[in-house]
Formats: C-alpha cells, sequence, structure tokens
C-alpha cells in the first residue's frame, strides 16, 4: 500500500472508474448478446435491440472504455452476424 497522499487517492480514483468501466463493458456484452437474440428469434423490436447495441458501443468508444478501432470491429462483426441471420431467414 502506498503511503504518499497523492498517490492514496489515485488509488481510490483508479478503483472507481475500474469499476464503472466494468459494468459499461458488461452491457456492451449483454447488449449485443439480446440483439443477436433478438435477431435470430426474428422478434419485432430486433432492429431496435440492434440499434440500442451500436449506440453503446459508440458511448464506449467515446467514453474511451474501448478503443475506436475496437468499437468498430464490434459493431462491423454484430452487422455481418445479423445480416448472415436476415439472409438464411429469407433463404
Amino acid at each position: 500500500m502506498a503511503n504518499i497522499k497523492s498517490q492514496i487517492k489515485r488509488i481510490r480514483q483508479n478503483e472507481v472508474r475500474r469499476e464503472r468501466n466494468r459494468s459499461v463493458r458488461s452491457e456492451l456484452k449483454t447488449r449485443t448478446k439480446s440483439a443477436l437474440a433478438s435477431a435470430e428469434a426474428g422478434a419485432e423490436n430486433a432492429e431496435e435491440t440492434l440499434r440500442v447495441a451500436m449506440r453503446r458501443i459508440d458511448k464506449a468508444a467515446a467514453k474511451g472504455i474501448i478503443h475506436p478501432n475496437q468499437a468498430a470491429r464490434r459493431k462491423s462483426r454484430l452487422m455481418r452476424h445479423v445480416n448472415a441471420l436476415g439472409e438464411n431467414a429469407e433463404a
């Protein structure tokens, strides 16, 4: 444990930020899974859940929780997966 006052404060700040980032990352995974699940099921709100998932990914990138390139990659993979599901449903 640090014994410098500023470092003790920095440790507290880092812990708070870590917990906040963890919850955002967890929400990203949840939103992505729900978007995929609704697309697979062919639900009426599939487009809405996809839009919400994309928005959360963008917000996380804007806040610096994930890297912008990672956000682009996640969105691309999600869209590719959803589009593939849509094509399979039509065929």
